[in-house]
């Protein structure tokens, strides 16, 4: 077994600390950067299928959806919560994202994992969601069994499901909306 040198340690610790920077700055760019995601967790779901749609405790706004049903279809995946600034802050761009493109092939999910307890009354979700103008399908995730199955740690999280099943983009926090609405334009684009 060989044995760790410091100048070894180096990188990895110059790794662990840009890594860590970017998150307390919430630098747009480190969502694009594959092997920060992949350090960020969620960003490791690049290029595999998408995970189904489990433990879901009610859907609003639609009836149960299964990640199998979409294909030919391109799915954005939205975790968020209702009490999360950053996540109600990007909330606009994903309602328009689903209005602009629903017709043209676009299945937009908002999964919504609390982050507090009060947050999983479904009579609360329901209450949010018509202040909010929501009309997308809304899956209650209050056991996080869809974030889980997505490696997820973020509120908001982006994820793109190209029409094969594959997750082909992913986005953390605020920022991007130009980056994701032409991800999801060229995705639209794409054979069946």
């Amino acid at each position: 077994m060989r044995s760790i040198s410091r100048r070894s340690l180096l990188p990895l610790a110059l790794a662990g600390a840009a890594a860590a920077a970017a998150v307390a700055l919430s630098l747009p760019t480190m969502s694009t950067d594959a092997a920060a995601a992949s350090l960020l967790g969620g960003g490791g779901m690049t290029g595999k299928p998408a995970p189904a749609f489990a433990g879901i405790n009610s859907w609003v706004n639609s009836p149960p959806l299964k990640m199998e049903e979409l294909r030919g279809k391109v799915v954005l995946v939205d975790f968020w919560t209702y009490t999360c600034i950053n996540c109600l802050n990007a909330l606009p761009y994903v309602k328009a994202w689903h209005e602009k493109y629903k017709d043209q092939g676009l299945v937009v999910v908002g999964v919504h994992s609390p982050e507090y307890e009060e947050e999983k009354s479904l009579a609360g979700l329901k209450e949010a969601i018509t202040r909010l103008g929501i009309t997308h399908p809304v899956a209650q995730d209050n056991d996080f069994k869809t974030w889980k199955n997505y490696s997820n740690r973020y509120w908001p999280a982006l994820y793109l499901v190209d029409k094969q099943g594959k997750v082909v983009y992913t986005h953390f926090g605020e920022g991007a909306y130009q980056q994701t609405e032409a991800q999801i334009q060229a995705l639209l684009k794409q054979p069946g």
